[in-house]
């Protein structure tokens, strides 16, 4: 397994678990009641879903005999839809933060109702949420193609997937692993500004990692044109 790979599947991991919601409805689940049952089946969850997205997207690929090799019709394809996806996702999200000024986000408000909801309601919905947006189906498609690309061996793609799944999961388990290794004492304050913060600019970063992948991923794709 090239670094070139586990590069590129970290960054697309990364990029997918950068979600404020999904890290919002976490923080506010480790400040509630049972933070690490609750916290924890939220992050099981997550890992699930995002091994299940790519073994799904590595069978079918499988199963059609997809050619993705770099420059290939379906990988150039792919590169610039994800790009277009993606900055259209960033200039929004920079936008909406210009309109909204100082204030937190919209979602932010929505967040307390997700909460209040039966645990396994609120799995299922985080589930969804998960692979539901346009620019996250485009880069769990991105990871899928480039495992294909890269012709492993069935062991060694299920060892890329649950990588991919451990990475995409990082900025949630980091404050699980937190609370649990600290304590609720030391803990739960910091949790508490960390909230905030990220009500407060989690949209202008998104906005900014969605600007970012979409010039990388546009450039992959226009180096494919050349190569076809």
């Amino acid at each position: 397994m090239s670094t070139n790979l586990l590069g590129e599947l970290s960054a697309f991991g990364l990029a997918i678990g950068f979600s404020p919601l999904h890290i919002g409805l976490l923080l506010l689940l480790l400040l509630g009641p049972k933070p690490l049952q609750r916290g924890g089946l939220f992050v099981a969850a997550w890992l699930a879903t995002a091994a299940l997205a790519i073994t799904l997207l590595l069978t079918v690929g499988h199963g059609l005999l997809l050619s993705m090799d770099k420059g290939s019709d379906h990988l150039t394809g792919l590169d610039l839809l994800a790009a277009g996806a993606l900055l259209g996702l960033g200039v929004k999200e920079l936008l909406n933060k210009n309109k909204e000024g100082a204030g937190p986000p919209g979602w932010t408000r929505r967040l307390d109702q997700f909460c209040a909801m039966p645990l396994p309601l609120l799995l299922a919905i985080s589930a969804g949420l998960q692979v539901a947006s346009p620019d996250d189906l485009f880069l769990f498609a991105k990871s899928a193609s480039s495992l294909l690309s890269a012709g492993l061996g069935r062991g060694q793609e299920l060892l890329a997937t649950g990588i991919f799944s451990l990475v995409s999961a990082s900025l949630l388990l980091l404050p699980l692993l937190a609370l649990l290794l600290a304590g609720p004492e030391r803990m739960l304050p910091l949790l508490e500004r960390g909230k905030q913060r990220l009500f407060a600019k989690g949209d202008l970063l998104v906005g900014l990692v969605s600007v970012a992948l979409a010039v990388y991923l546009g450039w992959q794709g226009i180096e494919g044109l050349r190569l076809a």
